[in-house]
């Protein structure tokens, strides 16, 4: 079942545009993360979820979720996402990406 791909909040979306004009590393990250987009609206379930216990706080309080999931992506980054839906429509919702090491800061690893 394909998916719907959002953005959390506009901060995010806002962060993932700049990116395209940003440094070569930047618009590379850009491209990857697009990729990785697509990959997720033909399979919302391709990356490793992450177990209820492990999921920082700071995601449920700020975007109130219950599931995450972590899609591995350019190197040693790594895509933060939610799947949510209504049995009809899936919506994968973008929460982050960041850089392994700030990963493992995150999750306290």
């Amino acid at each position: 079942m394909k998916a719907s791909v959002f953005f959390a909040d506009d901060r995010i979306k806002e962060s993932f545009l700049a990116l395209a004009s940003s440094r070569i590393e930047d618009e590379e990250i850009y491209r990857t993360l697009n990729e990785s987009f697509d990959a997720l609206v033909l399979d919302a379930f391709c990356g490793i979820q992450i177990p209820k216990r492990l999921i920082p706080k700071s995601y449920i309080t700020r975007y109130g979720i219950d599931n995450l999931w972590k899609y591995n992506f350019h190197k040693n980054w790594r895509l933060m996402y939610s799947v949510a839906g209504d049995g009809t429509n899936v919506i994968v919702l973008i929460l982050e990406w960041l850089p392994h090491k700030e990963y493992e800061r995150r999750f306290g690893y």
